[in-house]
């Protein structure tokens, strides 16, 4: 069966897309990305100070719930976090070690959220993508079979379908360039993670 060039080359940008990413195991067929998708990061992980779970609830201590959000947030630069850190051991007197644990067990907490949030939008979004490219495709096929079926020439065949074909496939290469980065989110939140836990720890 003769292919259009254009829907050819739509079809093989496709087929192109997805070796960028690793290929996923079957129970994480969604999976795009070449990093592995894992669970939530344990505090054994990042953390090598006092026990986390004597340290009490985190969120009951109003001071050390606020500083761990602000560390948690990606909008404090690291390079704050040691004045942060330093300003609350300073104020926590004996308590010191205890409430710095239950600040990192904060954060701990809250890049787990985020980072949890983050994995469920990318498998969100890599559906996505596995509808459009079908979808693709199956409008690739359904012009191709109307050529050959009615002898029609590459511009009488494209006339109605090329503008939308054009814009999914436009749509795909966009979404398919920005997963990339995505997919470099998790691993920001672990390394972030970790430099903050370093930190922490540093001061008790």
């Amino acid at each position: 069966m003769i292919r259009i060039a254009s829907l050819a080359a739509a079809l093989l940008s496709i087929g192109l897309a997805k070796p960028c990413f690793a290929a996923p195991p079957a129970e994480e067929s969604d999976w795009p990305c070449a990093q592995a998708k894992t669970g939530p990061v344990s505090a054994a992980a990042v953390w090598a100070g006092p026990d986390v779970a004597k340290a009490g609830n985190w969120e009951d201590d109003d001071q050390a719930a606020e500083l761990a959000r602000k560390l948690a947030s990606r909008r404090t630069p690291l390079a704050d976090a040691d004045g942060l850190i330093d300003d609350f051991a300073a104020k926590a007197g004996a308590d010191k070690s205890v409430r710095l644990t239950r600040v990192f067990a904060g954060v701990l907490d809250i890049v787990n959220s985020e980072r949890d949030r983050v994995l469920a939008g990318i498998v969100r979004y890599s559906r996505g993508q596995n509808r459009l490219a079908e979808k693709i495709r199956a409008v690739a096929d359904k012009l191709g079979d109307e050529q050959e079926a009615k002898h029609l020439t590459p511009a009488e065949s494209l006339k109605d379908a090329q503008s939308s074909l054009d814009w999914d496939k436009r749509i795909f290469d966009q979404r398919a360039q920005s997963l990339s980065y995505v997919c470099e989110t998790p691993m920001l939140l672990e390394r972030r993670l970790f430099e903050i836990a370093r930190k922490i720890q540093q001061r008790i």
